[in-house]
């Protein structure tokens, strides 16, 4: 059932977020359809807000009239309390992406699961999935973890630079998928599963541009295997331009960013978005930038 409106405020809750591609691929996708449609970041580091005040700055939002927010770093476990309801896919996972404001309630959302189960689907389907090592395990690193999972992978070691939050994500996801092996992996056996995995992902801020850096030695890649990433801000991290130069399969970043955003669309107005057409214009907006 649609939920057309006559118009549409949107927000986008985060850190170093002013650069985000959000705004413009949600707005140009709903002038598409004929929509009033006015997605703004509401940046925390701009505003001086501490990413804790994420629930008050939902709720002023609702009472001034915003429709929906989508949630990212490092905001996507933090608002879990302030939500009156969750769906089954964000309650699952811990973490919300997508809050929509419905009848006076906070409902939250996770569109990062299918978002990047849809890139891989698209992209790496035939790659090898016997094991992949995983490096993040926050909000979105609980989203792609079960969407590895959900892709057939049968052995995924995650590891986090908070070794308890990656504890109690393993045994989340345990209990979701039981035939699969699921293993946290400490600092110093890193390097050695990172060698022998047929894929590693990055779900870590290490490689946004106010992250620089790779969260582990790229050196250890090797060109058998594929190498996903979730940052796109830039969508060349120095990680997939070093797998990128050993031969690697790579996914980057804006796969994930394009399929989470298709899906949040189609949650927060009723009306299915073209896919292909947001990703070329992603991509369009990504070669504008400096």
């Amino acid at each position: 059932m649609s939920t057309i409106a006559d118009s549409y405020l949107v927000g986008l809750i985060g850190e170093g977020i002013a650069n985000s591609l959000s705004p413009t691929m949600h707005e140009q996708e709903a002038a598409h359809h004929g929509l009033r449609y006015l997605y703004r970041p509401i940046d925390l580091s701009s505003i001086r807000r501490e990413p804790e005040e994420v629930g008050e700055l939902i709720r002023r939002g609702a009472e001034l009239g915003f429709n929906a927010f989508n949630i990212t770093h490092p905001c996507k476990q933090l608002v879990l309390p302030y939500l009156d309801e969750l769906a089954q896919d964000a309650a699952s996972l811990e973490a919300v992406n997508t809050v929509l404001v419905r009848d006076g309630k906070l409902i939250g959302h996770n569109t990062d699961q299918s978002g990047f189960a849809a890139a891989f689907a698209a992209n790496l389907a035939d790659a090898p999935k016997d094991h992949a090592v995983q490096i993040g395990s926050g909000g979105a690193g609980s989203a792609v973890a079960a969407a590895l999972l959900s892709s057939g992978i049968r052995r995924l070691h995650i590891h986090d630079i908070d070794p308890s939050r990656a504890e109690e994500r393993v045994s989340a996801l345990k209990s979701l998928y039981p035939h699969q092996t699921i293993e946290t992996v400490d600092a110093a056996d890193l390097p050695h599963l990172i060698r022998a995995a047929d894929g590693i992902v990055n779900a870590t801020p290490i490689g946004m541009h106010n992250h620089p850096g790779t969260p582990f030695d790229p050196d250890l890649i090797r060109p058998e295997q594929w190498v996903a990433e979730v940052i796109y801000l830039p969508l060349d991290t120095t990680l997939v331009a070093a797998a990128r130069s050993k031969g690697c399969r790579v996914l980057d970043g804006g796969h994930m960013a394009v399929g989470q955003a298709v899906d949040a669309f189609r949650l927060i107005t009723g009306i299915e978005p073209d896919r292909t057409r947001m990703r070329s214009h992603f991509l369009q907006l990504t070669r504008s930038r400096p």
